[in-house]
């Protein structure tokens, strides 16, 4: 199966390698930011999840993507901001989506959409849930499209909000009626590229209104990482490197509460024995396995360099 690039074609010299470099083979992981939460609205998209191996196999890509010997960029996504409580009644929501994680130059993860207050739902990696009546239409995921996909749409909405999108599972819908709770994102996906099982880009959980009788969203599940909305209280944050939307705030009693932000995303890459890692910034690491597999892990933007 190929690799396809969220930007430009999938040749070796649209990844950024020159002609005679000398080239080698990686796995990867790339998480980008999960989107920012709403107010009394959709939960965040996750940010795109893209892997050769490791996970789950429909998610995975089954072909390792070559760098050249030397200096590699490698750009971490960030979370979006979630919405400031009061906007829901002082002005238009502010909420943002996640940024990309980048391998290479080209190889992208694209951040997750934003989740609705009202109608201001962002497509992403995966995308943002919805909120505002029963037609109003999550976020679209997999945007733009990646084979295999790179997350899925946020539910749809209703009187409260809906889960943003997840890597291996649509956000939640929202029901129609005011008494109806508020729901969980999308499940994320389980990776063990570094050797130990980690979930990554689950959806954030919708926004409700207790005093409508609502019930307050939750995160993501099976796999969490995702933030957990709320029905009287602020949405909680997407989980710190593993690229989870942030939930939505509540509303009650008549009061928009802050929804959470996306958490920032993650890039790991994983080479055979005979390869040395170096990375920078020293906040990156670099381990290796039992196996002796060479593994670099970088939870801010930095260079990988291979020799």
């Amino acid at each position: 199966m190929p690799i396809n690039s969220t930007r430009g074609a999938s040749s070796a010299k649209a990844f950024g390698l020159t002609a005679g470099a000398a080239l080698v083979e990686v796995d990867y992981l790339l998480v980008a930011g999960g989107g920012g939460g709403g107010v009394w609205g959709g939960g965040g998209g996750a940010g795109g999840y893209r892997a050769s191996a490791y996970g789950p196999a429909p998610l995975n890509s089954g072909t390792k993507l070559k760098l050249t010997k030397g200096v590699n960029p490698v750009t971490v996504g960030g979370g979006g901001v979630g919405s400031p409580g009061p906007s829901i009644l002082t002005g238009p929501p502010i909420n943002a989506p996640g940024t990309d994680s980048i391998l290479g130059t080209l190889f992208t993860a694209t951040g997750g959409g934003k989740g609705a207050t009202y109608t201001n739902v962002g497509p992403g990696g995966s995308g943002g849930g919805a909120q505002g009546g029963p037609t109003a239409v999550g976020g679209v995921g997999n945007t733009p499209p990646v084979n295999p996909p790179q997350g899925n749409s946020g539910g749809n909405g209703g009187t409260n909000g809906s889960g943003g999108g997840g890597a291996t599972a649509a956000g939640v819908n929202a029901g129609s009626g005011g008494s109806d709770p508020a729901s969980p994102g999308g499940a994320g996906a389980d990776n063990s590229i570094t050797g130990t099982p980690t979930a990554y880009a689950g959806g954030g959980g919708g926004g409700a209104s207790t005093s409508l009788n609502g019930g307050g969203g939750s995160g993501s599940s099976p796999c969490g990482t995702g933030g957990a909305g709320s029905g009287n209280g602020t949405g909680t944050n997407g989980t710190t490197n593993r690229g989870g939307g942030g939930g939505s705030g509540g509303y009650d009693p008549g009061l928009g509460y802050a929804g959470g932000t996306g958490g920032p995303g993650i890039v790991i890459v994983r080479a055979p024995s005979a390869v040395t890692f170096s990375v920078s910034p020293g906040t990156n690491t670099t381990s290796t396995t039992p196996g002796g597999c060479k593994v670099a892990t970088f939870t801010v933007s930095g260079n990988l360099t291979i020799s």
